[in-house]
């Protein structure tokens, strides 16, 4: 099983970047998927999760009404638009699914991904 992280890189503040997640391996049907960040020397911070059909979705604090996440059940992918985005949203950002809801994603994980760098510079 893997979850392939990509599309990150170097923006200036303000600026925008979409992440993507393909899956492979096996079925994510009834999984809800998401992404973490981790900054150097901080703790793993939830970002966002998505249900299995898309129709529900749970975004953390700090990323509510720039970030949006989505999927394409058909191309195993999941995605991250990031807009306006700020210096302290510098990490790597991890994709993880889990069996059941986007807030249970927030707490618990079942795969994990690579992770993709992403830098905002001021």
């Amino acid at each position: 099983v893997q979850l392939q992280a990509s599309g990150g890189g170097l923006v200036q503040a303000g600026g925008s970047l979409r992440l993507s997640c393909a899956t492979s391996g096996r079925t994510f049907f009834g999984y809800a998927m998401g992404w973490f960040r981790q900054a150097p020397g901080k703790e793993r911070e939830f970002v966002a999760a998505i249900s299995w059909s898309g129709g529900s979705t749970y975004y953390g604090n700090s990323v509510k009404g720039r970030f949006t996440i989505s999927r394409d059940n058909a191309k195993n992918t999941v995605y991250l638009q990031m807009n306006s985005l700020k210096p302290e949203d510098t990490a790597v950002y991890y994709c993880a699914a889990a069996k059941g809801t986007p807030n249970g994603l927030a707490l618990k994980n079942d795969y994990w991904g690579q992770g993709t760098l992403v830098t905002v510079s001021s």
